[in-house]
């Protein structure tokens, strides 16, 4: 209960950030493609990397949402 313990400081964050609108944060987008499981067609959800944020699954800067 010293004053000696090290305090965790919070990271510095030096330009302000926005959640990507397209993602929602995720990173990825969904790709629906074809797929035959068990002599079954369906749709399945392939993941693909959001081209709005690159996987980054943020944007620089405060962008409001169009």
């Amino acid at each position: 209960m010293g004053g000696d313990e090290d305090d965790e400081e919070l990271p510095d964050y030096r330009e302000p950030r926005t959640v990507c609108h397209l993602c929602g944060g995720v990173g990825e987008i969904a790709h629906p493609v074809l797929g035959v499981l068990g002599g079954v067609p369906r749709t399945v959800n392939a993941g693909r990397v959001c081209y709005l944020c690159e996987g980054d699954s943020a944007l620089p800067g405060q962008c409001p949402p169009l």
